[in-house]
């Protein structure tokens, strides 16, 4: 199972910012379980769904240059309202390092999602970016492979009118 939790970008400005969103619908997986009869989006997921967010602006600033990006750090991390199937994630991931740190260096963002103007969760995360082939010799090829997903799943993720930054 592949867990894609950003359904759509509505702005975007590199380097600086990110806005996005995901969906909840009855369709997802993990509400059979969690909980059978109150689904509710799983607050680690919500979290998720921030690092995806950060992760989609840090490709789109850097011309996808990086194959890999992790959470690093996860800090001040505030959870508040429920997410329940109907409601709209709205994703928000501010670079609060400045300069922009160089590669092998963490990328810190301010990370905020609400549903309806009302905080679901909150909290600073620190991503780091990688690609295979600094670490494996045969690491080349799927580095290609997956910077050429993620520039497929990027043009998907910013609709039929693509986003002018900012």
């Amino acid at each position: 199972m592949r867990f894609w939790l950003v359904d759509g970008i509505s702005r975007y400005e590199p380097h600086k910012y990110l806005k996005g969103y995901k969906r909840l619908t009855l369709g997802e997986e993990y509400l059979a379980e969690h909980f059978p009869t109150f689904p509710v989006m799983p607050g680690v997921l919500m979290l998720e769904a921030l690092v995806q967010a950060g992760a989609w602006l840090i490709r789109a600033s850097e011309d996808f240059a990086h194959s890999v990006i992790v959470l690093r750090q996860a800090k001040g991390i505030k959870y508040g309202n429920f997410v329940v199937p109907g409601n709209r994630l709205d994703l928000h991931v501010e670079v609060t390092t400045n300069p922009w740190p160089a590669s092998g260096e963490t990328v810190w963002l301010k990370a905020t999602a609400q549903v309806n103007g009302q905080l679901t969760v909150s909290g600073r995360l620190g991503l780091s970016r990688y690609n295979l082939a600094d670490s494996r010799p045969d690491g080349l090829e799927l580095d290609s492979e997956l910077r050429k997903l993620y520039r497929q799943q990027w043009r998907l993720l910013l609709g039929p009118t693509p986003l002018s930054p900012g």
